[in-house]
């Protein structure tokens, strides 16, 4: 048990590292939309992304599924940038009248990149071990906590800005995803294929 509780650790590490802030900065261009009273919309998205993510985490690590370590590692920033784009483009839509399929959809696809990205530190963390499932059933709900951390504090975050300090909705998700924005264009550049 206590094997398990350090591959927790490590997959809370791991995404809460901000050294390694990609994932961070995803987590918080999905919830820019959304504030506390359509907390259903971002659980439903974050159960996708999760239920996604650790699909391709065991593909990935049970090598049923290869992928390009550096094309992984390229499209990750560019899952960032594009559901910040889509944040932007969907701002002339109200939130309350909101169709997510979607949003869901673009998740779901985006999730599946992040487990092979997540599987890429995983699978360096337990090589040459034979016993994977342990391990990775405590990496993955350590990346679970992290993810309900990171959504949560944006949930505050848009509270705090919208309720209590005014700023109008629009406004924050337009910064929002403007700030997201800028910060993935190194990460686009930086993680290049070619």
């Amino acid at each position: 048990m206590q094997d398990f509780w350090f591959y927790i650790k490590l997959g809370l590490d791991h995404v809460l590292d901000i050294s390694a802030y990609d994932h961070i900065l995803f987590l918080s261009a999905l919830a820019i939309p959304f504030t506390f009273k359509h907390w259903k919309k971002v659980l439903l998205l974050a159960t996708v992304f999760t239920i996604a993510h650790c699909f391709s985490l065991i593909l990935s690590v049970y090598e049923i599924v290869v992928m390009d370590v550096s094309l992984i590692e390229f499209l990750i920033p560019v899952t960032i940038f594009l559901t910040a784009i889509f944040n932007i483009i969907y701002l002339k839509t109200l939130l309350n009248h909101r169709n997510i399929s979607l949003h869901i959809l673009a998740t779901t696809f985006f999730g599946l990149i992040h487990g092979f990205g997540f599987s890429n530190y995983f699978k360096m963390l337990i090589s040459g071990e034979e016993q994977k499932f342990l391990p990775l059933l405590g990496f993955a709900t350590g990346i679970e906590i992290s993810q309900v951390i990171i959504v949560l504090l944006m949930l505050v975050l848009a509270f705090v800005l919208q309720s209590v300090l005014k700023v109008k909705y629009r406004l924050f998700v337009w910064i929002g995803s403007l700030i997201v924005l800028l910060i993935t264009l190194p990460l686009l550049y930086q993680t290049l294929p070619f």
